[in-house]
C-alpha cells in the first residue's frame, strides 16, 4: 500500500474477515487520493491488505507484491505492457516491476495485497 508503515509483527490471531462486505467507503485513506487500503496481517515476512481504488504506474524496489482481484476490471501496467484483469485474476509482480496506472472498466477494483517482505515506506517510486 502506497506510503503507509507497517507496524512489528504481532503474534497472529485466529480470525474470520469478511473481504466482500468491505467496500472502498470503509477503508482507509492513504496518501495516493484515490487509493483506500487497510493492513489485515503484518508478519516479520510479509503483509497482506486490502486495498481499493488506483494508483499511478510505480514499482517497488524491495518488496514483492502479489496482488489478487476481489472486484473489479480493467487493464493495468505490469512491466512494459498493459495487461487485462478481472475478479479471480492473480497478478505477480517481482520487486522492481513496473505495476499500476490502472484504466477502470468496472469498480472500484478491490484486490488483496500481499507485500514480501514487508514494504517499508520509501519503497514506492513513480514512473511517468
Amino acid at each position: 500500500m502506497i506510503g503507509e508503515a507497517h507496524a512489528e509483527a504481532a503474534p497472529l490471531a485466529p480470525m474470520m474477515i469478511d473481504l466482500a462486505a468491505l467496500k472502498h467507503g470503509d477503508l482507509p485513506t492513504t496518501s495516493n487520493p484515490e487509493m483506500n487500503a487497510k493492513t489485515l496481517v503484518v508478519t516479520d515476512n510479509a503483509t497482506i491488505g486490502i486495498q481499493s481504488g488506483n494508483v499511478a504506474k510505480h514499482m517497488h524496489p524491495k518488496t514483492n507484491e502479489i496482488q489478487y482481484i476481489i472486484e473489479g476490471s480493467g487493464a493495468m501496467w505490469l512491466g512494459g505492457e498493459r495487461k487485462e484483469f478481472k475478479p479471480g485474476t492473480l497478478i505477480i509482480i517481482p520487486k522492481g516491476t513496473a505495476h499500476g496506472g490502472t484504466v477502470v472498466t468496472s469498480g472500484p477494483v478491490k484486490a488483496i495485497a500481499i507485500k514480501i517482505p514487508p514494504q517499508p515506506s520509501d519503497d514506492t517510486v513513480f514512473m511517468n
